[in-house]
C-alpha cells in the first residue's frame, strides 16, 4: 500500500472564520469549511446553500452568442437541415441528446451523430462531414469539441456546410472558420464562469435560444407589477429544467469544478433525477440496482416525491450512470448513447439499457485484463523504477479502454501515465493522465513536433502518433516530465480540511449542515477530517475486497463510538485488532441499512501513534 502524505489545510483568514460563524450562527468548523471553499460572506453563504436558476450568468455574455442564435434561427426559418454533432464520452453524447431533444421539438429537419472512436476518432470528422454533406445538412452544431478542427470546418465550408463550434477545450494557435465558436475558454471570450462542460455549452445554446423566443432572461431581477416577464420568466425556467438531469451526468463524469454556475445547474439536475428521471436514465439505473420506491412508501410518506428508494448524488452519477454510457462507445458505437437518453418509450429504453449493460461487462473484463497486463510489465521492468513517467503501448488492448486503464495506473504508481493501442488507420492512440500539480497538456505540447494529433485538458488528453516515432516521443515525454516534475511532491496526498473532535464537533446538528454543502465534487469535494487518539471498541473484520469494518472512539472520556469502513484498508486489520492507538482521516456520511439511519466514518488513510 502506497504510503500518502497528510496535509491540513491551514491558510485560512481566523478573522474572516470568527465572522462568518457569528453571521451565520454556525460553529467555527462549518465556517472554516466555507472560507475554504471561497465562501466568506452571508449573501456568498446564502447562495453557496440555496442554489437558484437566476444566479446563471447570461448567455449572451459568451462570445459569438448572438452569430451562433441568428444561424440557428435562419436555419429554422429557411427549414435547413440542421446536424448536432458530439464526442462519444459521456460529455459529448449527453450534450447531443440535450440540444437534439429540445431543437427537433420545434424543427423536424434535424439530425444527429457521433464518430465511431476506432475509425474517426474524437473531435469532427472528414467522414461526420461527408455524412452530412450526403444527408443535405446546411448546418453543424459541434459539442464537446470542434475548437481545434481547422482543417475540418474548411472542409465543411466548401460544400456550403456552415459550423457552430460549442466546446469547452483549449484553443489551438488558429481557431476554425466558424460561423460562431462558442467556447469560454477561448482567449477573448468574456463569459465569466469558465468551467462549463461541453453539455453546459449545449445547454447555454438552449437556454439563450428561448430567453431570445420568449423575451426574458434567467438572471433579471423583474418587478412584483410586471406580472407578465414574471411568469414567463417562470415558464421559461421549466422548460429549461427538464434538461438538467443531462447536464449534471455530464458535469459528474466529465470531473469539471462543481462550483458558481455548475454547482447551480447540478443541484436543479440531482433534482430532477430524483423526481422525474427520463425513461432512459431510469432503464440505466435499473442495471445498477437502483430501484424505484414501493407503492406501500409512496401511499405511507405522500410529502416524499423521490422517485427511487434513495436520493442519488453525484458519484452514483460517476460509478453507476457514467460508465454505461460510456460503454456503448467503448465497445460499440455511441449512438445507442444518445438513443437512450433521446427515448421517450420505457420499453425501448429498458432494451437499450441492458445492450449497454452488456457492453459495460465487456469494458469491464477488458479494462482488467489490460490493466493487470500492463502492471506485470511496469513491476517487470527495471527502467520504470527510475522514470518520472510510464508510456506503454500494446496493440492488441482495446481502445476503449486505455483511458481507464492510464488512470488505474496513475492511481497505482502516481506517475503521469499514457496508453497507446494500434488504431485502424495504423497509427498509435493514446490516452494520457496526470495527477493534481502537473500539467500533462503542457507537457504533451512540448512534444508535439512528434505526434500526430493531441488535445484535452491539464490532467487528460487523447494523443496518437506514428508507430516509427513512439520510441523517440516516449523518450522526449520522459526528459519532459523529469525536468517539470523536479519540485513536484511524487507521494499521493490527502488534504485535510479541518480537525475534529468527536465529543465536541460531531452533533446532528453539525452532519444536517455538512450534507448541504452537497453537491459535491472537484473545487468541493467532501469535507475530510482528521482525528486523533482513536482505538477501536473490538471486533474489527475485513470484509468484500479487503475491506476494513471496525468502530472508532476517541481516548476522551465524553466520546461515543462510531463505525467505520476503510475500503481497500484491509491491511491496517492487524494493528486495530492489536487494540494499538491511531489518527484517522475520513469523511463523515450517512449510512441507510434496514430502515435505519446512523452517521458513519468512511475512513481514507490511518496512522498508528508510535
Amino acid at each position: 500500500m502506497k504510503e500518502k502524505r497528510w496535509i491540513l489545510r491551514e491558510n485560512v483568514d481566523v478573522e474572516i472564520v470568527d465572522k462568518l460563524a457569528e453571521s451565520l450562527g454556525v460553529d467555527k468548523i462549518i465556517a472554516t469549511l466555507l472560507v475554504e471553499r471561497g465562501v466568506t460572506s452571508f449573501k456568498e453563504a446564502k447562495e453557496f446553500f440555496r442554489p437558484s436558476l437566476d444566479q446563471l450568468h447570461d448567455p449572451f455574455l459568451m462570445k459569438d452568442m448572438d452569430k451562433a442564435i441568428e444561424r440557428i434561427n435562419t436555419a429554422i426559418r429557411k427549414k435547413e437541415r440542421i446536424m448536432v454533432y458530439g464526442d462519444y464520452d459521456v460529455d459529448g453524447t449527453s450534450a447531443v441528446a440535450l440540444v437534439y431533444s429540445y431543437f427537433r421539438t420545434i424543427h423536424n429537419n434535424i439530425d444527429f451523430y457521433i464518430p465511431e472512436r476506432d475509425t474517426e476518432g474524437s473531435g469532427l470528422s472528414y467522414k461526420g462531414v461527408d455524412y452530412a454533406r450526403e444527408t443535405g445538412v446546411k448546418l453543424i452544431i459541434t459539442l464537446d469539441c470542434g475548437i481545434k478542427a481547422v482543417e475540418q470546418t474548411r472542409y465543411a465550408k466548401s460544400f456550403g456546410i456552415d459550423i457552430i463550434v460549442g466546446d469547452h477545450h483549449l484553443e489551438g494557435d488558429e481557431l476554425p472558420e466558424a460561423v460562431a465558436i462558442l467556447d469560454p475558454k477561448r482567449h477573448d471570450c468574456p463569459y465569466p464562469f469558465k468551467e462549463l462542460a461541453g453539455c453546459g455549452i449545449g445547454f447555454k445554446i438552449v437556454e439563450a435560444y428561448l430567453e431570445q423566443k420568449m423575451g426574458v432572461r434567467l438572471c433579471d431581477q423583474y418587478d412584483n407589477d410586471d406580472v407578465l416577464k414574471r411568469k414567463a420568466q417562470e415558464t421559461l425556467k421549466l422548460k429549461l429544467l427538464r434538461y438538467l438531469d443531462l447536464v449534471v451526468i455530464s458535469i459528474a463524469s466529465d470531473i469539471v469544478p462543481i462550483v458558481g454556475e455548475n454547482r447551480v445547474l447540478a443541484s436543479y439536475g440531482l433534482k430532477v433525477i430524483n423526481t422525474c428521471p427520463r425513461p432512459g436514465l431510469e432503464a440505466i439505473l435499473y442495471y445498477g440496482h437502483i430501484e424505484r420506491r414501493s407503492e406501500a412508501d409512496r401511499i405511507k410518506n405522500p410529502d416524499n416525491d423521490s422517485y427511487f428508494n434513495r436520493d442519488l448524488n453525484i458519484s452514483d452519477l460517476v460509478f453507476l450512470v457514467g460508465p454505461r454510457i460510456n460503454a456503448a462507445g467503448r465497445i460499440r458505437s455511441a449512438f445507442d448513447s444518445v438513443r437512450i437518453l433521446i427515448s421517450d418509450n420505457k420499453q425501448q429504453a429498458r432494451a437499450l439499457a441492458e445492450e449497454i449493460n452488456n457492453y459495460n461487462i465487456q469494458r469491464k473484463d477488458l479494462d482488467t485484463a489490460a490493466t493487470e497486463a500492463a502492471r506485470q510489465r511496469i513491476d517487470n521492468d527495471e527502467k520504470y523504477k527510475q522514470r518520472k513517467s510510464i508510456v506503454l503501448v500494446d496493440e492488441h488492448w482495446h481502445r476503449g479502454v486505455v483511458g481507464i486503464v492510464a488512470s488505474r495506473l496513475v492511481e497505482a504508481y502516481f506517475k503521469p501515465t499514457i496508453i497507446f493501442t494500434l488504431s485502424s488507420d495504423n497509427l498509435y492512440v493514446g490516452s494520457a493522465r496526470s495527477f493534481k500539480d502537473f500539467d500533462i497538456h503542457a507537457a504533451l505540447e512540448q512534444c508535439a513536433d512528434l505526434l500526430e494529433n493531441f488535445g484535452g485538458h491539464r490532467y487528460a488528453a487523447g494523443v496518437s502518433v506514428k508507430p516509427e516515432n513512439f520510441a523517440a516521443f516516449a523518450e522526449r515525454f520522459e526528459e519532459v516530465v523529469q525536468k517539470d516534475i523536479a519540485d513536484i511532491e511524487q507521494t499521493p496526498e490527502i488534504v485535510i480540511d479541518a480537525e475534529i473532535s468527536f465529543s465536541e464537533n460531531i452533533t446532528p446538528k453539525f452532519v444536517r449542515i455538512l450534507k448541504k454543502f452537497a453537491p459535491f465534487g472537484p473545487e468541493n469535494n467532501v469535507p475530510v477530517f482528521i482525528s486523533r487518539r482513536l482505538v477501536d471498541t473490538g471486533f474489527p473484520r475485513v470484509v468484500g475486497n479487503n475491506h476494513l469494518r471496525f468502530s472508532a472512539i476517541q481516548l476522551d472520556a465524553r466520546s461515543r463510538s462510531y463505525p467505520a469502513i476503510g475500503f481497500g484498508l484491509g491491511d491496517y486489520y492487524p494493528g486495530i485488532k492489536a487494540g494499538e492507538a491511531f489518527d484517522l482521516v475520513y469523511t463523515l456520511e450517512e449510512n441507510n441499512w434496514n430502515g435505519k439511519s446512523e452517521t458513519q466514518l468512511n475512513v481514507k488513510d490511518i496512522h498508528f501513534n508510535d
